[in-house]
């Protein structure tokens, strides 16, 4: 088996892997970065509906069992960027209130070790990585900032900027969506298009971690990219105490990566599949598990989608996703309870309303789905969802992953979804369909290789290192102890500059 030494190793690309790995690039520390998959491929296919939603063109083949022991294909792309490459780019920073304890319908969404404040400056420093563009005081739940946004807000389309209007009108406080996006409307940039979410960006403007961090690390003489490598399990030293290396397999053959560092970020269900797996007779629960929490406490947000038509007047926008609405995210209309939040979404094309439409939907010919969605209004409906130590990730005796989701707060989410319906029919929009993953939701995933402070409760200490074993650190949604009701993506990254100018300051002086 072929050995490599490195300074650090870095596993995964996504927000947290392909962060960190640019933060620590100039460190001059002699850095290997791992990824499972390989680039995403610029090519015409990236914004065609047929080839991402119908044939699945950039996701993972690989099938998870639920806790019935049936198989269910997740949301998961394994590729440099990780998910980042097919996010809507919606990068919201957490509310101050969710690093606080919060009394929901179903229990309390926990305290974080860190306040808002801790994190806010590398808030700031994520902003302008990720280049995200939004306006500061038309949320009621916005944070203090100590600066504005590095960039204006994407302009509402005239159709859109009615709606907003009229949101007005009704009391409400449509705020923009904060959004990372190179260079929208300028030569070379985003063109606004209507294939955003959940497509990759063929001219490369959206920011995700592939463009923004990945290739800038890799271009540097200190910094080594293996693609198609998977990190088959961690090997520690007899003690037990300290990671001695991983075991790759890349292009049929097993490398032996030897390094006094590791850092693993392979988003929170594969993170804690990995220490699982990577059971010894020292630590037979998996590693870093004395807390007995490696796997448990998995969160994804409630996410419904929602679209309602203008069948009169249409919809003619084509970047339809510039406004939320958080007027419900701390409380309710009719009770002291968070609901959560209201976000338009990019544009459905009706081959994606076909795919999702019931058994009977799918004899209705392609066109009556065009003529709907081309009249659609699209929202996404998103609540919080709760830690319970029987939502967990396992691997079963072939090392296969096992998800197992109860969701939490459905009540409080259903009541937010009845809000949006009445919200969107004062808007004049009719016929409200609704779409829901449920508890087969991977997006977002989050909660499984919690942080804090006392590690009978924890797994990782406030900078996502593992209590037991010094040289390990886990930066991805893994670290979550609460999923809150925004988009993770921001705080990831925040976290993991974070986490790098620790590392640079404790292990690379």
């Amino acid at each position: 088996m072929p050995k490599e030494h490195f300074d650090i190793v870095v596993i995964g690309t996504g927000a947290g892997g392909g962060t960190i790995a640019r933060a620590l690039a100039e460190s001059g520390a002699r850095m290997l970065v791992l990824e499972r998959g390989s680039f995403v491929p610029q090519e015409d296919q990236n914004w065609s509906p047929e080839e991402v939603w119908k044939h699945r063109r950039y996701r993972t083949t690989e099938q998870w069992l639920d806790d019935r022991g049936r198989e269910f294909l997740p949301y998961a792309h394994y590729c440099v960027g990780g998910n980042t490459k097919f996010w809507g780019s919606v990068l919201y920073r957490l509310r101050r209130e969710d690093f606080q304890a919060v009394e929901h319908v179903d229990g309390v969404s926990p305290e974080w070790p860190i306040d808002y404040e801790t994190l806010e400056p590398y808030y700031e420093q994520a902003e302008r990585l990720f280049q995200v563009h939004g306006g500061w005081g038309e949320d009621p739940t916005e944070p203090p900032r100590r600066a504005p946004y590095p960039h204006a807000p994407i302009p509402h389309g005239p159709t859109m900027e009615g709606v907003v209007r009229q949101l007005r009108e009704q009391g409400l406080h449509p705020s923009p969506l904060p959004l990372g996006l190179i260079k929208p409307g300028e030569p070379g940039g985003c063109v606004l298009c209507n294939t955003c979410n959940s497509f990759p960006c063929r001219v490369h403007a959206k920011s995700d971690t592939d463009v923004l961090c990945v290739r800038r690390a890799a271009s540097r003489s200190n910094v080594t990219l293996w693609t198609d490598a998977f990190a088959r399990r961690l090997v520690t030293k007899r003690s037990g105490k300290a990671i001695e290396a991983v075991e790759v397999e890349r292009a049929g053959e097993l490398h032996l990566v030897k390094a006094p560092l590791f850092i693993v970020s392979c988003g929170a269900v594969n993170s804690a599949a990995l220490l699982l797996r990577s059971a010894t007779e020292v630590h037979p629960d998996g590693l870093a598990n004395s807390s007995g929490l490696v796997g448990r406490r998995y969160m994804a947000h409630l996410a419904t989608m929602i679209e309602a038509i203008d069948p009169v007047q249409g919809n003619d926008t084509t970047f339809q996703k510039t406004v939320a609405i958080n007027d419900y995210y701390l409380r309710g209309p009719h009770s002291n309870y968070p609901l959560g939040q209201i976000q338009a979404q990019g544009r459905t094309h009706g081959l994606m309303a076909k795919l999702h439409a019931p058994w009977w939907g799918r004899w209705i010919p392609l066109p009556i789905y065009e003529w709907w969605v081309a009249r659609g209004f699209d929202w996404l409906v998103m609540s919080e969802d709760l830690p319970r130590d029987d939502n967990w990730v396992k691997v079963d005796g072939a090392g296969r992953i096992v998800l197992r989701y109860r969701q939490t707060n459905v009540r409080t989410h259903l009541e937010l979804v009845a809000e949006t319906r009445r919200i969107l029919s004062r808007l004049g929009l009719r016929f409200p369909v609704t779409h829901s993953l449920g508890t087969s939701n991977t997006t977002h995933q989050c909660g499984t290789i919690v942080f804090g402070t006392d590690q009978r409760t924890s797994v990782l200490d406030p900078f996502c290192r593992a209590h037991d074993i010094p040289n390990l650190f886990v930066v991805d949604a893994s670290f979550f102890p609460s999923s809150a009701a925004v988009n993770p993506g921001l705080t990831i990254v925040a976290q993991a500059l974070r986490v790098a100018e620790h590392i640079q300051d404790t292990e690379l002086t």
